[in-house]
């Protein structure tokens, strides 16, 4: 995900005032992280109050392990559409099972996500190509903002699928709910035009407080949020189905990585542009934390947000404390959560569909086309199979990552070999990778290269464009050597550094006149 945001200000603060500006910021997210995380929770199918139990300790504790002083945690679109996919099979949606389970895939999570921190595997978080990222995320905003447009044109069209009742609700304009739809573009207006008023401007807090005030002055009949029950503290449980655990493992998984990649990105942008260090391991331990902490107190999955980072960056965060003012402010809103009863549904998918429609922007897949045709085949079949496999999402993860390794093990079979006379000499020129797998294939290539050219005095093996040696292709070089150096002098010429030392332990004779580069190239024959 992408988004202009400027460079947070670093000037040198005094600790008063570190703390004033860390207050402001937090007050600032938390007016956009409540309706967000009632959103959210709907998304996910949930009661939209369980989103707020997700959004109050979480991101305070989870500011006590973090080490950027702008990631803001809580619900987020992504994770949500994640969570429903992997619950959507297992429990009727909205049930007492559902959210038990809900809670239970959160402590998945976070176990998964806290485990690989601690053991300071926050570099898996890199492993993840771009390509399926791209057609991952491109899809699933389509299935976002498809999900969402029901309840924003006041419609509850019939039908399973996603994409199908979206395209229901879409083909009968005479069902929409007047309402409804004003609402939802009133919404939409105060968050989009707000923005570029100023990237501050509160657009979702007033698209809450119209939708309330009209709702309750007007006798809304359209579905609204209802009953919000009412707490000091979100309620601490930890009877959950833990037998159920294996069933959410692959979903879990796959949201603690997936999910943690927009965290990561989130993170290292606003490092980049502050120039301020900062920790993937720390990140994976304050992530896991939330989620564990979400999962005990009754929420769902959390992970990282984009945009609530940009407000707490651009509205003078300074330290992670400003997280935590976050989560206390909406842990402070809970005892007066039930104000929000009468909010129109259609507010809160306007909310999800403001947040998620930059998503939609084609031009990251269409550049993929032009920069590499092959990882763009990736991307696509992601995209489809994100598509497809709704609401399963989380397997059309496992076969986009697949389809990726598939193909990068593909490339990596075969290795070029450019040929080039110079004399008496023949320069042989290989590109790729010589290892266990395309050692054979090296080898036959390197042996017709000289079969083609039996004239030759002398064969230079150039290995500048190798990227990667490892035993069996020293073997291979080797085992031709030996074959062929009745009839050929032979020399290596540009080894790797790191292929120096296989080298030296399996063809040392191969390395003698690349040491001397003085010394005349002599027979292979001892």
């Amino acid at each position: 995900m992408s988004a202009r945001v400027s460079r947070p200000s670093l000037a040198a603060k005094g600790p008063g005032q570190r703390w004033a500006a860390d207050v402001v910021a937090g007050l600032s997210v938390a007016l956009v992280l409540i309706p967000q995380a009632m959103a959210y929770a709907e998304l996910a199918g949930m009661p939209a109050h369980h989103g707020l139990y997700a959004a109050a300790l979480p991101p305070l504790l989870a500011a006590l392990f973090a080490s950027s002083p702008y990631l803001q945690t809580g619900p987020v679109a992504l994770t949500s559409l994640l969570t429903v996919g992997a619950l959507g099979a297992l429990a009727p949606v909205a049930s007492a099972d559902y959210v038990a389970l809900a809670a239970l895939l959160a402590v998945v999570v976070g176990a998964v996500r806290l485990a690989l921190g601690l053991l300071r595997a926050g570099t898996i978080s890199y492993l993840m190509s771009q390509p399926v990222l791209r057609g991952f995320t491109a899809a699933a905003a389509v299935l976002i903002v498809s999900s969402q447009l029901p309840a924003a044109l006041g419609v509850a069209p019939a039908g399973e699928g996603i994409l199908l009742r979206a395209l229901r609700a879409l083909g009968a304009p005479e069902a929409w709910e007047a309402e409804a739809l004003g609402l939802s573009a009133v919404t939409l207006l105060l968050m989009m035009g707000g923005r570029r008023l100023h990237p501050l401007f509160p657009g979702v807090l007033l698209a809450v407080i119209v939708g309330v005030v009209f709702s309750a002055s007007t006798g809304y009949a359209g579905p609204v949020l209802g009953s919000v029950p009412v707490a000091l503290v979100p309620p601490f449980t930890v009877d959950l189905p833990w037998a159920r655990v294996p069933e959410l493992l692959v979903g879990g998984v796959i949201i603690a990585l997936v999910g943690f990649a927009d965290a990561v990105s989130i993170a290292q942008a606003f490092a980049e542009r502050a120039r301020r260090p900062w920790d993937p391991n720390k990140e994976f331990v304050s992530q896991g934390v939330a989620n564990l902490v979400a999962g005990l107190t009754g929420g769902l999955p959390v992970g990282g947000s984009f945009s609530r980072s940009a407000v707490n960056a651009l509205a003078g965060a300074q330290t992670r404390a400003s997280g935590a003012v976050a989560g206390a402010a909406v842990l402070a809103f809970l005892p007066a959560s039930d104000v929000l009863a009468p909010l129109p549904k259609a507010v809160l998918g306007a909310i999800v569909l403001g947040a998620i429609l930059k998503l939609l922007d084609p031009r990251p897949l269409i550049s993929l086309w032009r920069q590499s045709k092959l990882q763009a085949c990736v991307a696509y079949a992601t995209f489809g199979l994100t598509l497809g496999l709704s609401p399963r999402i989380d397997l059309a993860v496992l076969g986009g990552v697949a389809l990726a390794i598939a193909v990068h093990v593909w490339r990596e079979l075969s290795v070029d070999v450019r040929v080039r006379r110079e004399g008496a000499t023949l320069r042989l020129i290989p590109e790729g990778v010589i290892w266990y797998a395309s050692a054979n294939q090296f080898r036959q290539a390197l042996a017709q290269a000289v079969a083609a050219h039996q004239d030759a005095d002398e064969v230079v093996l150039d290995l500048r464009s190798v990227g990667r040696i490892d035993l069996p292709g020293a073997l291979a070089l080797k085992e031709l050597a030996e074959a062929l150096r009745a009839d050929f002098r032979w020399r290596v010429e540009g080894h790797p550094q790191h292929a120096e030392r296989i080298l030296e332990r399996v063809c040392p004779q191969l390395l003698a006149p690349v040491r001397d580069s003085h010394a005349p190239a002599k027979p292979l024959a001892s």
